[in-house]
């Protein structure tokens, strides 16, 4: 009786209303901050390619910009997916507990890589300085931190948060399977998103076949945050 009861949507969230609905807000939440990224891609370029020098005077033109340049909408996004990670993780836990608990730590080990590899205020704040900087040997000091920060934002920490997502993301969708709370589609499509995820590091195209992995996770964010709030209304 107890394992039927744990695979029971309305009796394992009937105490985490306030949490399924954060989560869903939270997915919801990240979909609009991809659409927010993806228009000031397209309309205000970053200068990804370029020096600090290239990048301070992105800072220096548009302030907003560039931050959401140096991606930190990006980090309010996968902040605001830890009341997602949380409500997957108390929804699905009891159908596999040990998995359910890998997804969890290794998701929020992604959160903290990926806000360090995002040092979008520093940049501003080392922008300013540049402006501001009297001589050339202050500029070329403001311009060596500011090479250091573009080194971080492509560094380790970034590609450790990149395929920790993509790994939480196999995981998740594994436990999704074996249940009975979230569709099946729900799954394979996150499953889609992980896979296309790896594309990134084919040369050449691989940038092009990671974009299909942004498509597949917003339409996976948009279907978990519908189950969430449904979740919480059974409850």
């Amino acid at each position: 009786m107890a394992a039927n009861h744990t695979l029971n949507p309305q009796t394992s969230v009937s105490n985490w209303k306030p949490l399924y609905r954060l989560g869903a807000l939270g997915a919801l939440s990240m979909v609009g901050i991809i659409l927010i990224q993806l228009v000031f891609f397209i309309a205000a370029p970053p200068p990804f390619e370029g020096t600090a020098t290239d990048w301070f005077a992105f800072f220096e033109k548009d302030q907003l910009a560039g931050l959401i340049g140096f991606e930190l909408l990006l980090v309010v996004s996968v902040v605001l997916s830890i009341p997602l990670i949380l409500a997957l993780y108390v929804a699905l836990g009891p159908v596999d507990r040990s998995l359910s608990a890998l997804y969890l730590v290794l998701s929020l080990v992604g959160v903290l890589c990926f806000i360090a590899a995002r040092p979008a205020v520093e940049m501003l704040s080392l922008s300013h300085g540049y402006a501001a900087a009297g001589t050339e040997a202050e500029r070329a000091m403001f311009a060596a931190a500011g090479e250091a920060l573009i080194a971080v934002f492509n560094g380790s920490a970034f590609y450790v948060s990149y395929v920790l997502g993509s790994i939480t993301g196999l995981i998740i969708s594994v436990v999704m399977l074996r249940s009975k709370i979230f569709s099946k589609a729900t799954a394979y499509v996150r499953i889609a998103s992980s896979v296309f995820d790896f594309g990134l590091f084919i040369p050449v195209v691989g940038m092009y076949i990671s974009i299909f992995s942004v498509l597949f996770l917003f339409t996976w964010n948009l279907m978990v945050a519908r189950r969430l709030f449904q979740l919480a209304r059974e409850a």
